[in-house]
């Protein structure tokens, strides 16, 4: 073909589709026979062919190309935006929220009991990485859940609840091959929206019946186990997920305070516990908050403590106050590593307060503050009003059994309740002793 005519055809093409994008079935082309040896694209052109309006006009197309790469991109995010609904079951497992973290949250806190539907929410914009990573954290919790069950079914040597635990297991192993399945399916396109709908219900409906199962099934561990033995777990960083003690302390002219904990937040793990009486939010609070040390606060005066427990393992904490001269003392796992005085000299702890787990109160029994909040687990929370000896700190760290319990307060389900996602678990702190 001569080099005019592949220019001409040229730029026929482009006119051509330029016309058609602007308002397709309006313009017509109309092509102008020219002597062979005319070089068409040098020569002078009708006007909305000069070289200004041709580059116009595949800037044009190639934008064109692009928005229709994007639509091509969001049709496949609207085939994975179906499997978002997977992370969401694993809120039927929370607890029926409080009135004073329904206020902080607004209103996004769930109940445990609640149908499938309640819990679900508007997740669909989720990307799919995110979706299959709250998949991921499902089916892990749920297998977490089973070992606990596990660990309890030894000790109690019940065949039913093995059984139940086989039973349990078997599913979630099952669940996992449908749900890697159906992932790669809708990647590759292979199913349609009828087909897609009853393999969301399938395995939601799976998930629903697990968590019931698991549910059921640790109310009646929970029966059988001692009420101290269980721990705390705040897995996220919030202002609305916390423990309430059912009751306040006491006037104490002297406490012990002394419990197990771990985490790796960063920085800092913030609030284990706060408890504020009425005019005084700081009455008595531990709390690492950013990159400084812990801290204790005692009617709003502060001491540094020497704890380094953000490592990921079980640590033993006490922390010792007397009221004459302000005398405090701090443990980790059994050692005194700080002491101190005049950390608040002649006060004594008032009552009538509120004892919070896992948040700073800036006000009674609320303004909580997501960054000052615990991330973390938490276990055998206990109060004396008392100064004990190091023998007797020595004992709780190392589980003896010449340990004493909390005369204000010993560590008992019955005594806590928990909020916004905050979560009991089966606990023995000796077994990581052993």
């Amino acid at each position: 073909m001569p080099a005019g005519a592949a220019c001409c055809l040229f730029l026929a093409s482009v006119l051509w589709l330029r016309a058609g994008a602007q308002s397709f079935g309006q313009t017509r082309f109309v092509c102008t026979s020219v002597p062979v040896d005319t070089d068409l694209c040098a020569s002078s052109l009708p006007a909305s062919g000069t070289a200004e309006e041709l580059q116009s006009a595949v800037l044009q197309l190639r934008e064109t190309v692009l928005q229709q790469k994007e639509t091509i991109m969001n049709h496949r995010e609207t085939i994975r935006e179906l499997t978002t609904k997977l992370g969401r079951c694993e809120s039927q497992s929370l607890p029926e929220t409080g009135p004073s973290e329904a206020k902080a949250a607004g209103g996004a806190s769930r109940k445990q009991t609640g149908s499938s539907k309640n819990t679900m929410g508007d997740l669909s914009r989720a990307p799919a990485a995110e979706t299959l990573s709250q998949l991921g954290q499902t089916l892990q919790s749920l297998k977490t859940r089973l070992e606990n069950l596990e660990q309890f079914s030894r000790i109690n040597s019940s065949g039913q609840t093995n059984h139940l635990k086989d039973i349990l297991q078997t599913k979630i192993d099952d669940l996992e091959k449908q749900v890697l399945s159906r992932v790669n399916s809708l990647e590759e396109g292979k199913l349609n929206p009828k087909n897609e709908s009853e393999e969301r219900n399938k395995i939601e409906s799976t998930l629903t019946s697990l968590h019931q199962r698991i549910s059921d099934l640790e109310k009646g561990q929970k029966d059988n186990r001692p009420t101290d033995k269980f721990q705390l777990t705040f897995p996220l960083r919030t202002n609305y997920m916390y423990g309430k003690v059912k009751k306040s302390l006491p006037e104490m002219y002297a406490f012990s305070v002394c419990l197990w904990i771990k985490s790796n937040a960063s920085p800092g793990v913030g609030t284990p516990f706060s408890y504020a009486v009425p005019g005084q939010a700081n009455e008595l609070v531990l709390i690492e908050w950013g990159n400084n040390p812990m801290e204790i606060l005692i009617n709003d005066k502060v001491a540094k403590l020497p704890f380094v427990i953000n490592d990921g393992k079980w640590h033993h904490i006490c922390i010792t106050w007397t009221t004459r001269d302000g005398v405090w003392e701090a443990y980790q796992d059994g050692t005194q590593g700080g002491h101190g005085e005049n950390l608040a000299p002649y006060h004594p702890i008032k009552p009538q307060g509120v004892l919070v787990l896992g948040q700073e109160q800036d006000t009674l029994g609320g303004g909580f503050d997501a960054t000052q909040a615990f991330v973390g687990e938490l276990a055998h929370f206990n109060v004396w009003d008392r100064k004990l000896s190091p023998g007797e700190i020595y004992h709780l760290a190392t589980c003896s059994t010449k340990a004493p319990a909390g005369n204000v307060l010993a560590w008992s389900e019955t005594t806590i309740d928990v909020y916004g996602g905050a979560t009991k678990w089966t606990f023995e702190a000796c077994r990581q002793l052993n």
